[in-house]
């Protein structure tokens, strides 16, 4: 697995957040799992690299000593380098991250407890028609994840459970822990896994989630795609993710909104493009008398629009019809629709249609 984390990203070591997390999100899309073609492998390589780049503090301890702040062996680090007895390739050097900040957080400094993690944010996509994403459509959309347990409200216990000093940390919440290193011995405080930084245990966990406040369900949202939202753009449904620990705030999800290829329209931007399929005598009779033989177009919005087709117009380029394109995203106006026509010859011809097609080409000299 490399350990070039922006390389496995595809970013520059001074891209922003906000360019790191899109070129996350891209990148998960493409190759997860339970998507077709995705890649295991990858996802997770790619998991491993957003949550150190993603964090500020690791992202600045991976930026000064490489990947001895997650684990050594990698660029920047002391892979394969052994001296004095100490091994670097592994071992309780992988923590170097982890020993530098308990240091440097005790040097003045106060142990923050933990607080229960928020949920996991999660992405969907979500297929609509273009018709859908002409008008405007609400989606009721249901999916499977972790919700917050029902029977104890997400707490973990009862409401009116009591509670006793957690005898794996003595009520403080931490676990304090002494570490050999190659810079001598190391204290690490630890949050404590068995009251999660709490520091007490409730007499009985719900018997429903284990303690955990969290069960897998079922959620059912209705999502507003508004008039004009274009193929691959994300719609944000703030407290739709994962439940949170015990009660917590719940993550985001990620809507991609996928627009469907359309069997008559074609989409540029916020124009569309239709061809258009003509008879050589239609075309000759509605230059005759537009009125009596007019050209009809279908319109996105179901409808039939006559098109006003100059003398001198060349029919070797698009046909504009102004404003009957798709609607402009979260603003007022339309695109345009672009009628490209097909003329088509006769293919049969008896021999006096030949004749009144010789007199006409006579007559039009």
């Amino acid at each position: 697995m490399s350990n070039d984390y922006y390389k496995i990203l595809g970013v520059e070591k001074s891209s922003s957040d906000e360019d790191i997390k899109k070129a996350y999100r891209k990148l998960a899309h493409q190759y997860h799992p339970d998507k077709t073609g995705g890649d295991e492998k990858k996802f997770k390589e790619i998991n491993e690299a957003y949550q150190t780049l993603s964090n500020k503090e690791k992202r600045a301890q991976y930026d000064r000593f490489g990947n001895t702040a997650q684990g050594a062996g990698g660029p920047g680090g002391f892979g394969g380098f052994s001296q004095g007895g100490f091994d670097f390739q592994g071992g309780d050097f992988g923590d170097l991250g982890d020993i530098f900040e308990t240091f440097f957080n005790g040097m003045g400094g106060q142990q923050k407890r933990r607080t229960y993690a928020h949920g996991s944010d999660m992405e969907m996509v979500q297929e609509i028609t273009l018709e859908d994403a002409y008008r405007g459509i609400e989606k009721n959309v249901t999916y499977k994840t972790n919700i917050h347990c029902a029977q104890c409200k997400g707490l973990g216990h009862d409401a009116k459970a009591t509670f006793s000093q957690c005898k794996k940390c003595d009520g403080r919440g931490e676990v304090r822990e002494t570490r050999s290193t190659f810079f001598g011995n190391f204290a690490q405080v630890r949050t404590c896994t068995e009251c999660h930084g709490v520091g007490q245990i409730p007499d009985k966990r719900c018997s429903s989630c284990s303690g955990s406040g969290v069960v897998r369900g079922e959620k059912k949202i209705a999502v507003k795609i508004l008039p004009g939202i274009a193929d691959g753009q994300i719609i944000k449904m703030v407290g739709a993710g994962e439940a949170g620990e015990r009660g917590s705030q719940e993550g985001d999800l990620f809507l991609h909104v996928r627009v469907k290829p359309h069997a008559i329209f074609s989409r540029q931007d916020d124009h569309l493009i239709i061809e258009k399929e003509i008879q050589l005598i239609n075309l000759l009779a509605y230059f005759s008398d537009s009125e009596a033989h007019p050209i009809y177009v279908t319109t996105i919005s179901g409808g039939k629009l006559a098109l006003d087709i100059p003398r001198d117009f060349t029919f070797n380029k698009p046909f504009k019809v102004t404003s009957e394109g798709m609607p402009h995203f979260n603003r007022s106006g339309k695109g345009d629709l672009f009628v490209h026509f097909k003329i088509v010859p006769p293919h049969k011809m008896s021999k006096d249609a030949k004749r009144l097609l010789e007199e006409l080409r006579n007559e039009m000299r």
